[in-house]
């Protein structure tokens, strides 16, 4: 750089600074103007009022005279700000087409003015630097004054102030400034490439290399995701029972198949930026993109308290508690597995343990988050009262199921492996949750049902406390049969059966005499409620054998109809009578002609026929 451009930038610094301290005294002038006026004012209405007034108390005009200093002071303070916020003005710098960032106005130029400059500047170094060898490097030097200028070789490009930073949404000078010499770098780069031979074509085949490589990454993606990881997961984060069945859809099932989703859009992210850096026009338009999506996730939108949060700030909220939720679904299975079966207490009792300290994790650990994160829970209150308000009236069922939920794993009615029945299903406890209860039928079919309907509805709960049971088969034999062999052979069939305890011992009772059969009831005590339906046909088709053996009737319902023989008590008149009578007169005479033979009778047209047969 020579010594004249150099005093040249030296001068004009001279100015910017010398004007700012103009306009700085300008503002201190008016503001001691302001507060001259607002003293002469206070004084004059203090010398006004009376005399009795004035001599009780001098103090008086001194609040007014620092009431109006204060005011004048605001006053000057809110012109300032008001003149600060005033919206920047942007243009947009240009390299051979490509327009890699945004200048701002200054207070000696314009934002269009300082661009055409700008513009100038790299378009003539640029006729110099193409036809040498190589390009000069570009770089950064700092000025006293906090701006940063952005030189190639001994020509200064730009001077990035602090109005290019508030443009910008950048925090500091230097930051954008060493993003800017990058943008430059890169853009004189591709304008010198570009006009070497033949570099279209290589261009287009590290392209196709590019997307080759990533159609590979996607692949291989997929690949370790589902030979490695998932079993890994597995292992880890999965229960016996949840292992038990094929395809069953958990908290991790979702976070591998969204990790494996992010993971490929981002290998395709990587490989489009990376298919973009080969020409200007490219480059312009991923900057433009990349650039509004910066602003949009970084611009800040949700105001709580005295902080505010971008989208990138909530998007990293909800990764943290999702993480908190599946550390805690982890820690639990673990506690489960590892500790709790260890210990050979009740299979109920180790869930209801799992499920309280799973969601005191997640309280805890969201609590942990939510502060980490920067966000004042007092700010909550109003979500929560609001949240409130929803509850009282349209999530009051769901509160209600959990509130049940809270009863039935601290009561522990049901628990988990309990055979119950309920309405008109019947099935096994498998879980246990904060709002509803999964029960699976003989049918091998899951049942969810919400928590509150176990407490306001009868629940039948055949494991409760001892799962010991006894069952009813009733039977009915034909009168003729003996008691006693029937007996005999009830109490033999109940003793055979290998479900059947032994103490308790089975039981025979004669109920009564049917409408058409003798009827016994048998019971047995079982030890396993959820066999009772293959133990009642067990039991009933060892009966029946054993009946068949011994000759026993087993009787079906019989009815006996006795008819009584003469007339029916009923009388006519007379005109009834031969009315009667005229009507079956009529009829018999009817039927007499119909069963008379027809006369036969030929036509013409056969006698013909019947002479020449």
């Amino acid at each position: 750089m020579s010594i004249a451009a150099l005093d040249l930038l030296n001068l004009e610094r001279q100015i910017v600074s010398v004007e700012a301290g103009v306009i700085q005294s300008r503002h201190i002038r008016q503001s001691l103007l302001r507060a001259g006026w607002g003293l002469a004012i206070a004084l004059l209405l203090a010398m006004t009022l009376p005399v009795p007034l004035w001599a009780q108390s001098a103090a008086p005009p001194e609040p007014a005279v620092e009431s109006a200093v204060e005011s004048a002071v605001e006053s000057a303070a809110s012109t300032s700000t008001t003149q600060a916020a005033e919206p920047l003005q942007t243009a947009e710098v240009n390299i051979e087409g490509f327009s890699p960032f945004q200048v701002a106005n200054t207070n000696r130029q314009t934002a269009a003015e300082r661009a055409d400059v700008i513009n100038t500047r790299i378009q003539t170094g640029l006729e110099t630097w193409l036809r040498s060898p190589s390009l000069p490097p570009v770089q950064i030097e700092a000025a006293d004054d906090g701006s940063q200028n952005i030189s190639a070789g001994d020509t200064t490009l730009l001077t990035v102030t602090q109005n290019d930073a508030k443009a910008n949404n950048s925090e500091t000078v230097e930051q954008l400034a060493q993003r800017w010499a990058t943008e430059i770098e890169t853009a004189l780069q591709l304008a010198k490439q570009e006009q070497q031979d033949g570099y279209t074509q290589r261009a287009i085949f590290s392209i196709i290399g590019i997307i080759f490589a990533a159609g590979v990454a996607h692949w291989l993606a997929g690949l370790i995701w589902r030979r490695y990881l998932c079993p890994a997961m597995d292992r880890i984060t999965f229960s016996q029972e949840d292992s038990r069945q094929p395809g069953h859809f958990t908290a991790v099932n979702l976070f591998l198949n969204t990790t494996l989703f992010l993971v490929r859009v981002c290998i395709w992210g990587i490989a489009l930026y990376s298919s973009t850096q080969f020409f200007l026009w490219s480059l312009q338009w991923r900057n433009r993109i990349v650039l509004a999506l910066r602003n949009s996730f970084t611009a800040e939108m949700l105001d709580l308290g005295e902080a505010s949060f971008s989208v990138i700030d909530l998007l990293t909220l909800l990764a943290m508690i999702f993480l908190v939720v599946l550390g805690a679904r982890s820690a639990t299975n673990l506690l489960r597995s590892r500790i709790l079966r260890a210990t050979g207490i009740n299979r109920g009792v180790q869930e209801a343990i799992a499920v309280l300290t799973r969601y005191l994790l997640i309280v805890i650990g969201t609590i942990i988050v939510l502060q980490i994160w920067g966000l004042d829970l007092s700010s909550l209150a109003l979500l929560a009262s609001a949240l409130g308000i929803g509850i009282g009236l349209g999530l009051q069922n769901i509160a209600k199921d959990i509130g049940s939920g809270l009863v039935i794993v601290f009561e522990r009615p049901i628990q988990v492996g309990d055979f119950i029945e309920f309405g008109e299903n019947m099935g096994t406890v498998e879980r246990v949750g904060i709002r509803s209860t999964e029960v699976r039928t003989l049918d091998q079919i899951s049942i969810i049902v919400p928590n509150s309907q176990f407490l306001e509805n009868e629940v039948t709960n055949w494991s409760h406390r001892n799962p010991l049971s006894r069952i009813h088969i009733p039977v009915g034999v034909a009168y003729k049969s003996n008691p006693e062999t029937v007996r005999s052979i009830l109490l033999s069939v109940g003793r055979d059966h290998a479900d059947v305890v032994a103490a308790p011992a089975p039981q025979v009772f004669f109920k009564g005499f049917g409408d058409s059969a003798l009827d016994f009831d048998l019971l047995v005590w079982i030890r396993t409620p959820s066999k009772q339906p293959k133990i009642k046909s067990d039991l009933n088709f060892a009966i029946a054998k054993a009946f068949r053996d011994q000759n026993i009737e087993i009787p079906f319902p019989q009815r006996d109809l006795h008819l009584i023989n003469g007339e029916l008590p009923v009388s006519f008149n007379a005109e009834t009578r031969s009315l009667l009578k005229q009507f079956f007169n009529g009829r018999s005479s009817s039927q007499q002609n119909s069963q008379q033979p027809r006369p036969q009778t030929s036509s013409k047209s056969d006698a013909p026929a019947d002479s020449s047969s």
